[in-house]
């Protein structure tokens, strides 16, 4: 199992979020992608709680019913965990001699970094390259996740019919789909710093890239689900018809006064709190752009309200605004998804590593 790049053959992207499973297939033309399948289907409430999968067979059958929707042939897929799950650190090592001298340095370094014993988690590593202030070193990323994290992840993909052959992490992913995004930026540089604020179901996670890389990850307890219950309480739904109204419309005019625009101004300020946690614990007091991404970044008019807002330029995450579409892929439904599918994106883009 896999968290870094090794050469791979094409997988399915499947991001298995607090709220629904989301599948993406892509294939690469020259210079271009394409999206060969794509499908998205809800899950039941509380399949995944604390992000934990709390039932994986309903899991499991949920990402089977999705991959036949989608009608994928392929059988292998790439799997995310969540930043929270995960332990990440940049460590420098003597330079080894060779592969298995690398490994044992890493296991002896990681036992230092990880609280568990190292037979209770799975441990990745890759190689960073020379230390810049001294040549007899190498810096190395370590990634390290507690082995039920994996074994959840395969045991719903094999439900599935499907072969997890990458385990990744959603930061990662997410840095991997921000490169999609740089023909629709404006070009700010190399020494551009850019937030990525991801908001699904439950919780928003605040990702700052500086020179194409995660620098900075944090997650807090906030997402959609609040918009869900507040609907559900107030028109007196069920939570699936909650949902769905949400999506699809058919609520009183009083909703959008009332209900979504409260809701609105409340996500731009746990954005904008994230920021600054991200600003205090750094030298950096400002960024280039904030891209949005996740379920409830499909709201109307949350780029441009948060943008009045904080004052920072932003956008709504689109990573296929580039590609071609397979001629069973619907361009509208996949529009409106665009901005939850940039993990499952980056995961599906490990197909060209």
């Amino acid at each position: 199992m896999s968290f870094f790049r090794r050469k791979n053959p094409n997988v399915l992207g499947i991001d298995v979020s607090s709220s629904a499973v989301k599948l993406i297939e892509l294939s690469q033309h020259g210079s271009r992608y394409r999206v060969e399948s794509y499908a998205v289907m809800p899950l039941p409430e509380n399949a995944i709680i604390d992000n934990n999968f709390s039932d994986i067979d309903v899991i499991g059958e949920t990402i089977a019913t999705v991959v036949e929707r989608s009608g994928t042939k392929l059988k292998q897929a790439a799997v995310s965990v969540s930043g929270s799950a995960v332990i990440t650190k940049i460590v420098t090592i003597p330079l080894p001699e060779n592969d298995d001298e690398l490994e044992a340095q890493v296991e002896l370094v990681a036992d230092q970094y990880i609280p568990y014993a190292l037979d209770e988690v799975n441990l990745d590593f890759s190689v960073i390259g020379p230390n810049d202030k001294n040549a007899g070193m190498i810096d190395v990323q370590l990634a390290a996740s507690r082995r039920e994290n994996i074994d959840d992840r395969v045991a719903v993909l094999d439900i599935a019919g499907l072969k997890a052959t990458i385990v990744d992490v959603e930061a990662y992913a997410l840095e991997n789909a921000y490169g999609l995004l740089g023909s629709v930026l404006p070009d700010y540089g190399p020494e551009a710093t850019i937030a990525i604020a991801d908001t699904g179901a439950t919780v928003t996670t605040l990702n700052i890239i500086h020179k194409n890389k995660v620098i900075y990850s944090r997650e807090q307890g906030f997402g959609g689900k609040q918009l869900t219950e507040e609907i559900q309480r107030r028109y007196g739904l069920s939570y699936e018809e909650a949902g769905m109204a949400k999506k699809h419309g058919g609520l009183p005019d009083s909703y959008i006064s009332e209900v979504l625009d409260p809701f609105k101004d409340v996500m731009c300020q746990q954005i904008g709190r994230s920021l600054q946690f991200f600003f205090s614990s750094s030298s950096q007091h400002s960024v280039d752009q904030i891209i949005l991404s996740g379920g409830t970044s499909s709201l109307p008019g949350i780029d441009a309200l948060l943008e009045e807002k904080l004052g920072t330029p932003a956008v709504v995450a689109n990573p296929f605004s580039q590609m071609t579409l397979a001629a069973k892929v619907k361009a509208q439904a996949l529009s409106n998804d665009a901005p939850a599918m940039m993990i499952a994106t980056g995961l599906a883009l490990r197909s060209f590593d």
